[in-house]
C-alpha cells in the first residue's frame, strides 16, 4: 500500500493517525462488551475506517454528511463524545435522539451529520436537497470561506436501489455539488457482488448520469483523504456531483450475530493484509513519524479515554417513559399564526373584504403569497414551471419568481421529496407538487419513514408541504383518481389537510407552508374549477386541526370532508324535511375530537360519509372513536357510506355507482330509520 503524503505536516499526519485509531479502540471495546453481554448489539466497521475517517477530514465540519451505520469514524470524526455515542446505543435518554433509535439511525444539525434510516438509499436524496439548498443560497460557505459541498454514503448493496438512480440523475440535472461515495465492501449482508450488478465497476455508471467518477483504494487514509479534496475542488469549479467508489472489505459480520460464514477464508487472509489502520501505523513509523513508544502512549492515552468515557455512559440512567413527552415531540412546535381567520361555525361571517375565487384560483393565490412571504421557500414539481402544472396553479410563477425556485423535476417522486428534506436541513421550506395524488407511492418510503419520523428520532423538523390532487368524479380511471388520505392518516408525525371550499384551501395552505411539520394538503381534482366561493385577497391562515361546522341541524349528523362536504350540503337542500347538521373536518391528522363530539351531541345520529373506499378509510376511526368516547350521546349505531370496495373505473357509469354519493339516501333513510 503507497502512501502519499504530499504536503501533509508530521502533525496532520499524526492527528490522522489518532482521528483513525479512535473508532478502531472504540469498536475493539464494543465488541468485547457484546461478548460480556453489556451491550445489545454492534454493526462493525472494522476495516472501513480509511473511508469514514478520510472522508469527514476532508470536509469542514460545517458541510453536511450523511453516513450509513458502519462509519463510527464520521462521528468520531465530528468530535462527538464518546460518552453521548455510548448513551445513543445504549437507549438512553441522553443519547442524542431520547433513546428512540439504535446505534447510528440518528443524526445532529449541531455537527452537521444526518443519519440513515434502516432503508437503504433514500438518504442519497437528502444530500441533493442540501446540495440544493447551498446552491440557492449565494452565502452558504464553510467557515473557511469556500462555497459547501454535501457528502453522501452508500454500500454497493445500495446501488441497486431506485433511490441511487434517482438520485444521481437529479444531481446531475440540477448541477448539484455532491460527492456520491459507494462503500463497496463486496457484500450485501451475504449477497456477494457477483450477484448484486453486473458492470465491472460500479462508478462506470457515473457516465449515464453526465458526472465523473472516480474508484480508489478505500483502506489508504491518505488515498480517500487527497480523493475526496480533490473531488471538493472539481465539484465547486464544475458546479457538478462526483462518483467515488472506495474498494474496502468487512471484517466482520453484517452486524454481529450473523457471522461470516458465507465469506471465503481466503478473503479475509488477503484483506487483513490491508488493514487500514496497521498499514497506516507500519507507514508512520517506517517514515519516521512515530516511534513505538508515542504508538503505544497514545493507544494507552485512548484506552484510559474510553473507560473513562464508558463509565460515565455507564452511569446514565436509561429512558423512563414519559407519555406526554413521547407525543409532543412527535410535531415540531409552530410559531404564533398569522392573520388567522376563524370560520368554524356556521355562524361565520366574513369581517374584512372577499371577491369570489374558484378552488384552483384561491390555492394559487395562496402559494403566490407564501411565495412572496418566504424569500427561502421552493415549490419542486413535474412540468410546474413554464407549462404552470397540469391543472395550471403554477402559471405564470416562473415569470415571477424565477426557475431557481419554481423547479421542474425529472420524475422521481421519492429523490423530490428526500430533496425537500434536504432543503430544510439547511433552512429552506418546500412544497412538492405529486402531479396526482397516486403517484405518491412512488415516494411513500421518504414519506412514511423520512419526513415523518425525524422529528420524533432526532429532533429535525421537516418543514415540507405535498400537495396532493385528488378524488374522482373526472373520469380519470384507477390510476389519477384515487382516495389515499387514509393511508397517511395511521403515520404519527405527519398532519393531512383537506379543504372543500375556496377561502379553506387558501388559508390552509399557507396554514400548512408556515408550519414546521410535514403536511400533507390534499385538493379535489373534480372542486377546482366547479366551485366558486368568498375569498379574503389578504394573506391570512385557517387553523389546522380545527374542524368547521357548516349547517345546523337536530336530527342527523353528517361527518365529512372534501367534495363530500358538498354532496352533503346538496343534499340537505333537496331534503328539507330532513334537519341535517354538517361538520367539515377539514384536517384529518390531527382530527378535532371536540367538534366531532359536538356533532354528535347535537342530533345523537351520526353518518361518516367520504369518498374514500369503506374498508380501511378513515370513518371506521372515527366511528371507533365515536363508540369509545360519545357512546351515551347516540341515539342509533354510527353508520358509514363510502365508496365501493373496487378500484376507480372509467366509465362514467360505473364510477358515478362506485362513489359514495350514489349510496347517500339510502344511507340515511337507514340511519333515520333506525
Amino acid at each position: 500500500m503507497n502512501f502519499d503524503r504530499k504536503n501533509l505536516s508530521n502533525e496532520q499526519l499524526i492527528d490522522f493517525y489518532r482521528k483513525i485509531l479512535w473508532p478502531r479502540m472504540i469498536e475493539e471495546k464494543m465488541l468485547l462488551l457484546l461478548r460480556q453481554g453489556k451491550i445489545s448489539k454492534w454493526f462493525s466497521g472494522i476495516g472501513q475506517e480509511a473511508i469514514a475517517v478520510g472522508a469527514a477530514l476532508a470536509l469542514d465540519e460545517d458541510e453536511w454528511i450523511l453516513p450509513l451505520h458502519r462509519n463510527l469514524g464520521v462521528f468520531t470524526t465530528r468530535n462527538m463524545p464518546l460518552r453521548r455515542l455510548f448513551m445513543q446505543w445504549q437507549g438512553n435518554k441522553g443519547g442524542y435522539s431520547k433513546g428512540r433509535e439504535r446505534s447510528f439511525h440518528f443524526g445532529s444539525a449541531e455537527h452537521h451529520i444526518c443519519g440513515m434510516i434502516s432503508h437503504l438509499g433514500p438518504q442519497l436524496a437528502i444530500a441533493d436537497g442540501i446540495a440544493l439548498a447551498n446552491k440557492l443560497n449565494e452565502r452558504a460557505q464553510t467557515k473557511t470561506g469556500k462555497q459547501k459541498i454535501c457528502l453522501v454514503f452508500t454500500g454497493e448493496g445500495g446501488t441497486s436501489e431506485g433511490d441511487f438512480h434517482e438520485a444521481l440523475n437529479v444531481a446531475a440535472v440540477w448541477d448539484l455539488c455532491v460527492i456520491f461515495l459507494i462503500e463497496n465492501n463486496g457484500y450485501a449482508l451475504s449477497t456477494p457482488k457477483e450477484e448484486e450488478y453486473r458492470c465491472i465497476s460500479l462508478v462506470d455508471r457515473a457516465k449515464g448520469y453526465g458526472m465523473e467518477g472516480v474508484q480508489i483504494d478505500g483502506n489508504n487514509i491518505l488515498t480517500v483523504y487527497d480523493t475526496i479534496k480533490g473531488v471538493c475542488d472539481y465539484c465547486i469549479q464544475h458546479q457538478k456531483p462526483y462518483l467515488v467508489e472506495c474498494t474496502t472489505f468487512r471484517m466482520r459480520g453484517h452486524e454481529e450475530a450473523s457471522g461470516t460464514k458465507y465469506v471465503p477464508q481466503k478473503l479475509f487472509d488477503i484483506w487483513q493484509l490491508k488493514d487500514p489502520v496497521t498499514k497506516y501505523e507500519e507507514y508512520l513509523t517506517s517514515s519516521g513519524v512515530l516511534n513505538h513508544d508515542e504508538v503505544e502512549a497514545v493507544k494507552n492515552e485512548f484506552r484510559e479515554k474510553i473507560e473513562e468515557e464508558l463509565a460515565v455512559g455507564f452511569a446514565a440512567k436509561s429512558a423512563s417513559p414519559d407519555t406526554e413527552e413521547e407525543l409532543e415531540d412527535i410535531f415540531a412546535k409552530s410559531g404564533a399564526q398569522t392573520n388567522k381567520i376563524d370560520n368554524s361555525t356556521s355562524a361565520y361571517r366574513p369581517a374584512i373584504a372577499t371577491r369570489d375565487l374558484r378552488f384552483v384560483d384561491a390555492i394559487s393565490e395562496g402559494l403566490r403569497q407564501s411565495l412572496q412571504t418566504h424569500s427561502n421557500l421552493v415549490l419542486m414539481g413535474q412540468d410546474i414551471a413554464e407549462y404552470g402544472g397540469v391543472f395550471k396553479i403554477t402559471e405564470g410563477f416562473v415569470r415571477e419568481f424565477g426557475k431557481e425556485r419554481i423547479r421542474n423535476t425529472p420524475l422521481c417522486e421519492s429523490a423530490i421529496l428526500g430533496a425537500a428534506l434536504g432543503l430544510n436541513l439547511e433552512g429552506f421550506k418546500s412544497v412538492v407538487e405529486m402531479q396526482f395524488a397516486d403517484f405518491v407511492t412512488m415516494g411513500f418510503n421518504q414519506i412514511v419513514n423520512n419526513l415523518a419520523k425525524i422529528h420524533y428520532r432526532w429532533q429535525q423538523s421537516a418543514d415540507v408541504v405535498i400537495r396532493m390532487p385528488t378524488g374522482a368524479g373526472v373520469g380519470a380511471g384507477p390510476f389519477h383518481s384515487q382516495s389515499n388520505e387514509a393511508w397517511f392518516v395511521h403515520t404519527p408525525g405527519l398532519k393531512v389537510v383537506y379543504p372543500a371550499t375556496s377561502i379553506d384551501a387558501k388559508g390552509l395552505l399557507i396554514a400548512a407552508i408556515n408550519d414546521p411539520n410535514p403536511v400533507l394538503f390534499f385538493e379535489h381534482k373534480a372542486l377546482y374549477r366547479s366551485i366558486t366561493g368568498p375569498v379574503p385577497s389578504d394573506y391570512y391562515e385557517i387553523e389546522i386541526g380545527k374542524a368547521k361546522h357548516v349547517r345546523e341541524g337536530n336530527e342527523l349528523s353528517i361527518i365529512t370532508y372534501g367534495a363530500a362536504v358538498h354532496w352533503a350540503e346538496d343534499y340537505a337542500a333537496e331534503h328539507p324535511e330532513t334537519s341535517i347538521d354538517i361538520l367539515d373536518l377539514r384536517t384529518l391528522l390531527p382530527l378535532d375530537y371536540f367538534s366531532i363530539r359536538e356533532a354528535v351531541a347535537r342530533t345523537g345520529r351520526v353518518l361518516i360519509l367520504h369518498e374514500d373506499t369503506l374498508v380501511g378509510g378513515i370513518g371506521g376511526e372515527i366511528a371507533a372513536w365515536i363508540g369509545e368516547h360519545c357512546f351515551t350521546l347516540l341515539d342509533a349505531p354510527v353508520m358509514r357510506c363510502a365508496s365501493l370496495d373496487t378500484p376507480v373505473p372509467f366509465s362514467s357509469e360505473l364510477e358515478a355507482n362506485f362513489l359514495a354519493k350514489s349510496r347517500l339516501d339510502e344511507a340515511i333513510q337507514r340511519l333515520m330509520n333506525y
